[in-house]
């Protein structure tokens, strides 16, 4: 079965006028029209396509890449708004609809939002959604403490960020682990800091515990090469400072700074660090 919205690895079976028709093991075949066809090709070679449905409701192949597939999350661009909903620009010619139940608010030409894309089981159709939290589900967690995690950040709360982890879960960033600009959209590497009871996970973008030392203390060497063997820093500086010069938390570099001093790379005295 050829499912809309993935992508698919296909056999060329045939070469027609309007283009090549491909075919998976099971004998269901689709088109790739002629726009699409490589430049060199033999019949029983195999592409690797997107499936999805054309302007007539039909099931076609593209070798275009998609900004999101079916059950993903992505961060779309609205460029069109009819009186039945929203179109939004997912890369393909024919562009992604959301209808008006499925916004959150009313969408405007040229705004991006974050939607879920997902079928249409009365329509068969490849549909999307703003509502977001309505595709996220923590009732069973698949994720583990200081596990690596794959974030997209959703919007920001009194706390933090609310953030899509993995593509099926709702976490929290906390503000006190962000020491960089987050807009809604941004995709990042994180990880898992704590998962609670009730099912709510807190990610930071930093290896959490123990784990952080060495990545952390390899970053404050490198900084203390490029400054020239010096930084004016120490373990009383104020946070303000330390994430000004070095992108980290007093916490993370407090740890840092002991790790290169047990290791004796670097004396600390009352002006700042010194690289040994």
């Amino acid at each position: 079965m050829l499912t809309i919205g993935e992508y698919h690895t296909l056999k060329i079976d045939r070469d027609t006028e309007p283009g090549l028709f491909l075919k998976n093991e099971d004998g269901d075949e689709v088109l790739l029209p002629n726009k699409y066809k490589p430049e060199n090709y033999e019949l029983e070679d195999e592409l690797e396509v997107f499936v999805y449905l054309d302007h007539e409701e039909r099931p076609v192949a593209t070798t275009l890449k998609p900004f999101i597939k079916l059950d993903e999350f992505g961060y779309l661009k609205c460029v069109e708004v009819s009186d039945i909903g929203a179109f939004l620009d997912w890369g393909l010619e024919k562009h992604l609809f959301v209808p008006f139940k499925e916004q959150v608010t009313k969408m405007r030409k040229g705004d991006r939002y974050l939607v879920f894309c997902y079928l249409d089981e009365l329509t068969g159709r490849l549909v999307a959604s703003s509502k977001t939290n309505a595709f996220l589900d923590n009732t069973e967690l698949t994720v583990e403490p200081f596990e690596e995690v794959e974030l997209i950040v959703s919007n920001p709360t009194e706390l933090g960020w609310n953030v899509i982890v993995n593509q099926l879960h709702r976490g929290l960033l906390y503000k006190d682990d962000v020491f960089q600009k987050l807009h809604t959209g941004d995709k990042l590497t994180g990880y898992v800091k704590k998962t609670r009871p009730d099912g709510k996970i807190d990610v930071t973008l930093q290896r959490p515990g123990y784990r952080s030392i060495e990545p952390n203390a390899q970053e404050l060497l490198t900084i203390l090469e490029l400054k020239g063997g010096f930084l004016k820093l120490t373990d009383k500086s104020s946070p303000e400072e330390i994430q000004k010069q070095l992108q980290m938390s007093k916490k993370s570099f407090k740890r840092a700074l002991g790790n290169l001093y047990k290791q004796r790379l670097v004396d600390i005295k009352d002006s700042g660090i010194y690289l040994k």
